[in-house]
C-alpha cells in the first residue's frame, strides 16, 4: 500500500514557498509515473515559471495503479497498460497551442518536441537502481512522495549523495533513528 498520490492542491500549498529554488534547476521525480503523478504534472504545468532546466520522471514496474489516475498523454508509443518502468526527461515546454499559456493541451504534444524524451527503462525503476541513481546524480533537487515502507532507504540515499529534497512522508519517520538525527541536526526540517 506504498501508492499514494498527492493533490496538487497539496502540492502548491507547499511549493509556492519555494518558488525561487527552482531557477536553472534539474528536477528529479524519482518515485512518480508520469501518467499519474500530480508531481510531474505540477512541474511540467509550470516548468517555464519556475525556470526550470530540466524535469526527469522515473516510475516504478510493476505500478499497481498505472492508468487509473491522471494519463496525461493520450498518444504516444508506450502503452500504460503495459506497466513497464520508463523515464521522461523535459527540457522545453513550448504554448503549442498559441493561447498564451501552458496548459495540459501543450504538455499532451511535449514529447513530440526534440528536447524531451519518453523511453523505457533497462530496470524496474526502482529509486535504488543503478540507471535511476545515475539520474540521480544528475539532478540538483529531488521531490516527491516515495514509499512509505522505503522512507528511510530513500532519505538515505539522497542525503549519501547530498541532494536538495522535498519529499512527502508519514510523521511517524520523525521517530524513526536514521531520521530523528537528521532533524535533531537540521540536516533536514519538516
Amino acid at each position: 500500500k506504498d501508492e499514494f498520490y498527492t493533490q496538487v492542491n497539496d502540492i502548491q500549498l507547499e511549493l509556492k514557498y519555494y518558488k525561487d529554488d527552482f531557477k536553472d534547476k534539474i528536477v528529479f521525480c524519482n518515485c512518480d509515473d508520469p501518467y499519474e503523478s500530480n508531481f510531474f504534472k505540477y512541474f511540467a504545468l509550470n516548468f517555464n515559471a519556475l525556470g526550470l532546466k530540466k524535469l526527469i520522471a522515473t516510475c516504478y514496474d510493476p505500478s499497481p495503479i498505472a492508468g487509473q489516475q491522471l494519463n496525461l498523454f493520450e498518444d504516444n508509443n508506450i502503452e500504460v497498460k503495459e506497466k513497464k518502468a520508463y523515464k521522461i526527461e523535459i527540457e522545453e515546454i513550448l504554448d503549442a497551442n498559441g493561447d498564451g499559456s501552458i496548459n495540459l493541451t501543450d504538455v499532451e504534444i511535449l514529447l513530440k518536441n526534440n528536447k524531451n524524451v519518453l523511453t523505457t527503462l533497462d530496470g524496474d525503476g526502482d529509486f535504488r537502481s543503478k540507471e535511476c541513481i545515475e539520474l540521480l546524480k544528475q539532478s540538483d533537487i529531488v521531490v516527491t512522495n516515495p514509499p512509505f515502507s522505503l522512507f528511510r532507504e530513500f532519505v538515505n540515499l539522497l542525503v549519501i549523495h547530498k541532494k536538495q529534497f522535498l519529499i512527502i512522508g508519514n510523521q511517524n519517520a520523525f521517530t524513526y533513528k536514521e531520521i530523528f538525527h537528521l532533524i535533531h541536526e537540521d540536516i533536514i526540517w519538516t
